[in-house]
């Protein structure tokens, strides 16, 4: 069988294991992220999903275990050294620069995509005109400040400033909540287009119809533990999932 791009892990998480003051945050979690694969990591509130996200973005650093981008051990790089290396993330309550215009929101993805030398200025407009008119936002006024779009437009922006440096790994916190059904359809859209260009996407999400219907696999935690993990059709059926989430009628938060 001929080894591609998309069965060899682009993220590899080994035995990661988190604790703060004595509480189990990341209990020995591993796993494996591919080119274009869409990975969610559901779970009960507490359950160290964002926790998670910050150790691969480099905010928290793991007590033991690894991470490696590409086969590079990546476990100790700070930040801005992962992001520069093409881990992009977005977040549950976007986080934009409010006293600036929309076009200079989404400039700071275009300067990292010139500093990753991920495409020319040219091809970085015509991705963000595309970009913008799939989120919904093509006839915007980009001079607009950008506090005068709504919650939903402004996370919108935050993917669509993800996606331009066309990332290796972005990291998808919550992307759905707050936002209405079409909001939630221009999400799913732009996550497709990143999948596309071979992005590896992990997401967290509250949505379980999103998450059922987008992912290729989900891992599922709970008080830090990795219960499960597999396709969504296996996670389904998996009676500690059940009990622990699916079936317990528990509302999640992070």
């Amino acid at each position: 069988m001929t080894n591609t791009s998309a069965d060899r892990p682009l993220l590899k998480l080994d035995g990661i294991f988190k604790t703060f003051g004595g509480v189990i945050a990341a209990d020995d979690i591993s796993l494996e992220l591919s080119g274009s694969q869409i990975f969610g990591l559901i779970g009960p509130n507490g359950s160290g999903k964002t926790t998670l996200l910050n150790i691969i973005s480099g905010i928290y650093a793991p007590d033991r275990g690894s991470i490696h981008l590409e086969g590079v051990n990546i476990t100790k790089y700070p930040t801005h050294r992962r992001a520069r290396m093409g881990i992009l993330r977005t977040f549950q309550h976007p986080r934009l620069l409010d006293r600036c215009n929309i076009y200079m929101n989404i400039q700071v993805g275009m300067d990292l995509a010139d500093k990753r030398k991920s495409g020319t200025p040219a091809e970085s407009h015509r991705l963000m005109d595309e970009l913008l008119g799939v989120a919904g936002l093509g006839d915007i006024d980009l001079g607009e400040s950008v506090e005068r779009l709504s919650y939903g437009q402004q996370k919108l922006v935050e993917i669509v400033r993800a996606i331009l440096p066309k990332p290796k790994v972005l990291l998808v916190d919550e992307p759905a909540a707050g936002l209405s059904t079409k909001e939630m359809e221009q999400i799913i859209a732009l996550l497709g287009i990143a999948r596309g260009t071979g992005v590896g996407l992990l997401l967290i999400e509250h949505s379980m119809d999103l998450i059922m219907n987008v992912c290729d696999r989900i891992t599922v935690l709970n008080f830090g533990h990795q219960i499960a993990t597999g396709t969504p059709a296996e996670i389904q059926q998996d009676t500690a999932v059940i009990d622990a989430y699916l079936g317990g009628g528990t509302h999640v938060e992070n």
